[in-house]
């Protein structure tokens, strides 16, 4: 048994897991579980609930600058049945997931002004990206605030968290193969606190991203409304139903759609190959409900594509998943993004405590087979468990089952993962 494994049964055996307490949250230890702010570098934040140093935050009398850095390092191994032997060629790997750098603060205008610059390597595309960077203005005359400059595009509430935030090591497979990772252009987003009603609208263009490994788009449109039907007084119970709505030209009239098995250092399982697209009509669902420290939602994308030599393809694909976390950490929501902001232990390990424990199960599938192309479909069952060993570690220990149909053949791999997530 690989020993993160060993030491998760330890601890549960000699009891040392427990729950936080409601002490702990009055006592500050814990992050509210409503979050009402909002600020420019939000969807790329790896700023942690405490600070571990100080030398990287500077205040003064017109600006604000805070630094902060993250590296994630992961390995995977697979087993594979021979049909999936023959459909792909899979080896033991370890490698750099990500590493990235970014600047933020604020501007100390009459009207509140945050900025932010950041610079990533992406180990997918093995290229130096820059990362959410821009200026995000608060304007209440339209209750919300205004972003401009490079971010997400808005679509989805686990494509806008942030990926050292999310409760798997990876997105679904269909948001993966659908949403670029950035876009350029503008975006608007609001908050009705009374109706408890928010939404962002952006549009974006390729006029700076032309040529980079993300632009995948000469222009786009998208739209998100989600509603809190319910939201208890404390904040810490509460239901979110969304809807996304997505329009886009493919550049330069292409469009491929792929996928890894939700594996950073596999290839490629489902792939449509490169086919002539005019343009993209995607809407997705979306449901969560947390109570506590449990927590299940599930997302759902349709795309449409308007090919006509391929047969006007119609993909589709979603994910349902569960969290736990038996530690009694509660993950504390964003408002005025809506998204789930990033695990904060009660009792970091290094501060004599735990940490904080999470279990995880999901089940996800992507199909693009459809009109006359053959992308292939896909099925994983996850089980995994994270370590938060304080604000700034954590350790992730993952088991996957999937099935690929393609080629004609179904091919069933198991799926042994791991990823240790450092951040300033």
């Amino acid at each position: 048994m690989p020993r993160p494994y060993t030491v998760l049964v330890a601890l549960f055996v000699t009891g040392v897991v427990v729950p936080a307490s409601a002490q702990q949250r009055a006592n500050g230890l814990q992050p509210a579980p409503i979050d009402d702010t909002i600020e420019a570098g939000e969807a790329d934040a790896v700023e942690p609930a405490r600070r571990l140093v100080r030398w990287n935050e500077y205040e003064g009398p017109f600006f604000t600058i805070r630094m902060g850095a993250g590296v994630l390092y992961e390995w995977a191994d697979y087993a594979q049945d021979e049909n999936s032997k023959t459909q792909i060629d899979l080896t033991s790997e370890a490698k750099v997931r990500d590493t990235r750098v970014l600047l933020k603060g604020r501007l100390k205008f009459r009207r509140p002004v945050t900025w932010s610059a950041g610079l990533m390597y992406d180990g997918p595309s093995d290229e130096w990206l820059v990362r959410e960077t821009g200026v995000m203005i608060d304007v209440p005359e339209i209750s919300g605030h205004l972003f401009v400059g490079r971010s997400k595009e808005g679509f989805s509430l686990n494509k806008v968290m942030v990926g050292y935030a999310g409760w798997t090591q990876e997105r679904s497979t269909i948001s993966d193969a659908t949403i670029p990772i950035l876009a350029d252009g503008i975006k608007w987003l609001g908050y009705a606190p009374k109706i408890h009603l928010l939404w962002n609208v952006g549009a974006y263009a390729d006029w700076l991203s032309e040529g980079s490994a993300f632009s995948t788009y000469d222009n786009q449109f998208i739209g998100r409304v989600a509603w809190l039907p319910y939201l208890s007084g404390d904040g810490g119970r509460l239901v979110h139903i969304g809807v996304n709505l997505r329009y886009g030209h493919p550049n330069e009239g292409q469009l491929r759609l792929r996928s890894r098995p939700e594996a950073f250092p596999s290839p490629y399982f489902v792939d449509t190959g490169e086919f002539a697209a005019k343009s993209t009509r995607m809407t997705a669902l979306e449901a969560y409900s947390r109570r506590g420290s449990v927590l299940i939602g599930s997302e759902y994308f349709f795309q449409k594509v308007d090919a006509a030599e391929s047969g006007d393809p119609l993909f589709h694909g979603g994910d349902v998943v569960a969290t736990w976390l038996v530690t009694g950490e509660t993950r504390a929501y964003n408002t005025r993004g809506g998204f789930f902001n990033q695990v904060s232990p009660a009792r970091p390990l290094f501060q004599g405590g735990p940490g904080a424990w999470e279990i995880v199960g999901r089940v996800s599938y992507i199909d693009l087979d459809s009109g006359s192309l053959q992308g292939g479909r896909f099925w994983r069952l996850t089980p995994m468990v994270n370590w938060y060993l304080s604000d700034n570690v954590r350790l992730e220990m993952t088991y996957g089952y999937g099935s690929l149909d393609r080629f004609a053949l179904r091919g069933k791999t198991h799926f042994f993962q791991s990823r240790i997530q450092l951040q300033l």
